[in-house]
């Protein structure tokens, strides 16, 4: 089993109705989830950068306006999708708690122990991401959700480029983590590429994939090329779900789909189909 985010990221537009219909697309293209991100640039970049760099004070107007939450929390229970959202603030942390049905604390914020802290002791379960991070900074990441009492965490591989060539995508750290831990891993994709994703499931053993949705290419990240439209990420989610249902029980049987052709084979006593007993009182169908 697969659990498939849909990252709606910056692409809302601050668009109550354009939040809405990501969450109608992704329960209709087959995610688990939808993702957002609340955050207030005052209070994620420091104001020596704010003062000198413009386009960091433009990026306000990407955050997601607090009072879409009730709107969006209903609209993920009437699609039965679950509502995940990254707080980059100790503030946001409280502010989603009445809504979302976990946190993700994205890679740039793996450094900062009180925001890691402050998620874990919600009792709600937590998705880290661990993009650009040295092995040590994931330990004490995961120590300290440990030590502040969470419970139940996911790691995300993820390479924090956007997008990435497929060779840095690095999928055998999904297994390194998974060892290292001891907690579920997933993949948290920016390479937009089908057999990426495909090979974290089918190989590394991902059991999450996150990924960047828009709703038609018009979103503020969907210029920079790590964002998957609709059409294209249903065709891998339902490609991904139909190759995990063929694993099977292993035991070795005809299956249903062989029965009627059995008696079909090389009889024994002369290598002819089909087996004698049908040939008796076989007619063909008219």
């Amino acid at each position: 089993m697969v659990t498939f985010i849909a990252e709606v990221s910056s692409n809302h537009a601050r668009n109550l109705d354009r939040c809405l219909e990501f969450v109608d697309t992704a329960a209709r293209i087959g995610c688990d989830a939808v993702k957002f991100q609340l955050f207030r640039i005052d209070e994620l970049f420091a104001p020596e950068i704010l003062a000198r760099s413009a386009a960091h004070r433009r990026r306000r107007d990407w955050e997601l306006p607090t009072e879409f939450l009730p709107a969006i929390a209903e609209r993920c229970a009437l699609r039965d999708v679950d509502f995940i959202c990254t707080p980059f603030s100790l503030r946001a942390v409280e502010e989603l708690r009445p809504f979302v049905s976990r946190y993700k604390i994205a890679s740039y914020e793996l450094t900062w122990p009180a925001l890691i802290a402050a998620c874990a002791g919600t009792g709600k379960p937590l998705i880290l991401s661990t993009g650009m991070a040295s092995t040590d900074e994931i330990a004490a990441a995961v120590e300290t959700f440990r030590g502040a009492g969470g419970r139940h965490l996911t790691l995300l591989h993820c390479v924090s480029g956007y997008p990435h060539p497929c060779e840095e995508a690095n999928l055998a750290a999904i297994d390194t983590l998974r060892r290292d831990h001891r907690y579920p891993v997933g993949w948290s994709d920016h390479s937009a590429t089908p057999g990426v994703i495909q090979r974290a499931v089918h190989r590394w053993g991902a059991i999450m994939v996150e990924f960047h949705l828009d709703l038609d290419g018009t979103g503020d990240e969907f210029k920079t090329g790590h964002c998957w439209l609709p059409g294209p990420i249903e065709r891998v989610i339902s490609e991904i779900r139909d190759g995990l249902r063929a694993d099977g029980n292993g035991i070795k049987a005809p299956t249903p789909a062989e029965i009627a052709d059995r008696p079909w084979r090389a009889d024994p006593s002369d290598g002819l189909r089909p087996f004698k007993q049908l040939r008796a009182n076989w007619k063909p169908a008219r």
